[in-house]
């Protein structure tokens, strides 16, 4: 990514705000346990305006100008823990307009303040923020025989951001694209080594060991590997089961690359093989999909897949003995959500759950060329008196990313998803 990319949407932002202030922090340092610290990762809106990596840092934007503070360069530090920048090399290498050491930031703050409109920041977010905010304000206030006046006006930075990271720009499809590419050769890698017997974490090594192979810096959240009727669980994470023949197994793993997230999920037989009924479940999870993804246009409301995805995936549930009556009546009930108790889409981006509102005011959001979300209809048979014994425990979700386009929805992720593509490549010799 060229860092020209930040620079347009700190100006983008700069003009929403006008005569205000902005002021951004990025994620703290998080310790794992004693002096052990987990992997850093920055705050995904501070990194949307900046492209600065590193902890310690906070973007202000005020009277037209982008300004940084960071850490400054410690050679000492650098050997134990590695480069760090320092104002003076962030400043020239990430187009800021100045840059000063976060040690700066509680005396600079309170004139950057003084005299401006209006205050934008992720109100509530952080209270120890909301504290040094508080603290900065109360300092420009002591100053008012001076002749200067705190923002009158306090903004949630967010929704401003919000409706920026909504409509991706190309670098960030571009980003996309190949962090989705990644993904799905992990997924197909996974499906070419599964056997039974093997453990759900073998699995999910093999992700990862593709995942890094391919550059990417890390999962994008913690993956799912889930077999037999531990895939009724959404969100079971502990992936330390063995995996038995004749069952099938879900995964729901994604990869960040450059802060983007990919998000996939495939479900397929742990022996390579679906059986005549899990054919029949699986088939019904993937015509739902193939109904949503045909549902997103621009114009049409975001609940648009969902709502598609729903009468297939309920017309499924009466061929499959699992309810009876109309669909109609069954969905106005709600006697599916035994079976399908999620949404079908959600916005994808710099957070796999990302950015942006669904509704505006009481009507859902239209759909946009630019916009990218998740489409992942399931099906989840827990065992219990409810289900017939041979549908019990059997548990699928098909996950695709779209980009929305001008014509339509665009799928990015292609690993393999079609019976006949899964039975092929876990074809084994």
């Amino acid at each position: 990514m060229t860092y020209a990319h930040f620079i347009a949407r700190r100006e983008r932002l700069l003009a929403t705000i006008a005569d205000g202030i902005a002021l951004l922090p990025t994620a703290p340092e998080q310790v794992r346990n004693r002096d052990s610290h987990y992997p850093y990762r920055f705050d995904s809106y501070f990194w949307y305006l900046t492209g600065f990596p590193e902890p310690e840092a906070v973007l202000v934007l005020a009277g037209g100008k982008s300004i940084l503070f960071c850490r400054d360069k410690d050679e000492e530090r650098e050997t134990w823990e590695g480069f760090r920048y320092g104002p003076e090399a962030a400043k020239l290498s990430f187009g800021f307009d100045a840059a000063y050491s976060i040690a700066r930031l509680e005396e600079m703050l309170p004139e950057l303040m003084a005299n401006r409109p209006a205050l934008w920041h992720t109100l509530g977010l952080d209270p120890d923020w909301d504290a040094r905010i508080g603290r900065a304000l109360n300092a420009v206030r002591s100053e008012a025989r001076a002749g200067k006046q705190p923002p009158q006006v306090i903004h949630d930075l967010r929704q401003a951001l919000d409706a920026m990271r909504l409509v991706k720009d190309a670098t960030e499809l571009e980003i996309m694209a190949r962090s989705a590419a990644i993904a799905a050769a992990g997924h197909a890698r996974a499906m070419a080594a599964c056997r039974p017997g093997l453990a759900e974490y073998e699995l999910e090594a093999e992700l990862t060991y593709e995942f890094r192979r391919r550059g990417a810096s890390s999962h994008a959240y913690a993956p799912i590997v889930a077999g037999g009727a531990n895939a009724c669980i959404l969100h079971y994470v502990e992936n330390d089961k063995r995996l038995a023949a004749g069952s099938l197994v879900l995964i729901d793993a994604g990869c960040e690359l450059e802060g983007y997230a990919a998000d996939i999920t495939r479900t397929f037989p742990v022996d390579g093989r679906f059986s005549p009924v899990q054919k029949d479940c699986y088939e019904i999870v993937l015509a739902a999909q193939a109904a949503a993804i045909a549902a997103i246009r621009p114009g049409a409301h975001c609940m648009a897949p969902h709502d598609a995805a729903l009468r297939v995936l309920v017309q499924g549930m009466v061929d499959l003995r699992l309810l009876t009556g109309s669909v109609d009546g069954l969905i106005e009930a709600g006697d599916y959500k035994r079976f399908y108790m999620h949404r079908t889409s959600h916005w994808l981006g710099l957070d796999v759950h990302d950015a942006g509102e669904y509704k505006i005011g009481a009507e859902w959001r239209p759909l946009a060329p630019g916009m990218v979300l998740t489409v992942e209809p399931g099906l989840y048979l827990r065992p219990g008196a409810d289900v017939p014994e041979p549908l019990q425990g059997i548990g699928i979700r098909i996950e695709d990313d779209v980009m929305v386009t001008p014509e339509g929805g665009r799928v990015y992720t292609h690993a393999p998803k079609t019976v006949a593509e899964i039975e092929e490549i876990m074809a084994h010799d």
